[in-house]
Formats: structure tokens, sequence, C-alpha cells
């Protein structure tokens, strides 16, 4: 599968999703004024992605600053779609990471946690860069 990527802009995410590396990545800040347009691709690209027979460790690296109630609930169906993928035997991993200083992000992982219990699911704090 082609690798899968979005440029970060004011209020979306840079998102790249590297299935040759095993790596996906979403960083930034995610409130979008439309957020199923700008979702839309990253599920259905998610979706096909899952379909396929799959041998490596897979590792999301989810790093939000700010997110919105609508990329709120973006990122419980993807939590959703992997924590699915999961219990099918894909072995994934997530690691929501935050900044020490912001305790929403961390609270938001902590839930998020919660909500995906047969997903390898780990909070991480990590410095805010230089």
């Amino acid at each position: 599968m082609e690798k899968y990527s979005a440029a970060a802009t004011k209020s979306t995410p840079y998102v790249m999703f590297d299935p040759a590396i095993a790596l996906f990545v979403i960083r930034g800040e995610s409130y979008p004024e439309n957020a199923a347009s700008f979702f839309s691709p990253v599920f259905d690209w998610l979706t096909e992605f899952l379909k396929h027979p799959y041998d490596r460790a897979i590792v999301f690296d989810i790093e939000l600053i700010y997110f919105n109630s609508s990329s709120s609930k973006a990122n419980l169906k993807l939590l959703t779609m992997l924590e699915d993928a999961s219990k099918s035997g894909k072995d994934i991993t997530v690691n929501w990471r935050y900044y020490a200083d912001n305790d929403t992000a961390h609270e938001a992982g902590e839930e998020y946690k919660e909500d995906v219990p047969h997903l390898k699911f780990n909070v991480v704090e990590v410095e805010r860069p230089k």
C-alpha cells in the first residue's frame, strides 16, 4: 500500500501513515472546520490498510497539542478501529504523547486508554521541542 500523508495546517495535524516502516504519526493541532472532510480520507486509508495481512508490529504515535470535540470523536473512532484490528490479531501499539504542562492532553490520553482496553496503549510524557 502507498504511504498516506497530509501536511499540517493551522487547524489540522500532520498525518503520516507509512506501512513500509510500520510507523503512523499524527501530530499538531486538530480543530478543522469540517472534521468529516479532513478525517474521511484518513479513515478510508486506514480501513484499507487494516484489511490486509500485516506481520509486523505497528506503532501509532499520536501527539496532539490541542483538539476540539469533533476531533476527539474522530480520535475515538480511530482508536476503536485499531482496537478492533488488535482483537483480530494485529500487533498494534498506540503511544499517546503529551507535554508535561498539557494536563488536558494527558487526561484525554488516560480516558482514551480506558475506552480501548484491548489495545496496547501507552500514555507518554515528552519534552516540548526547544
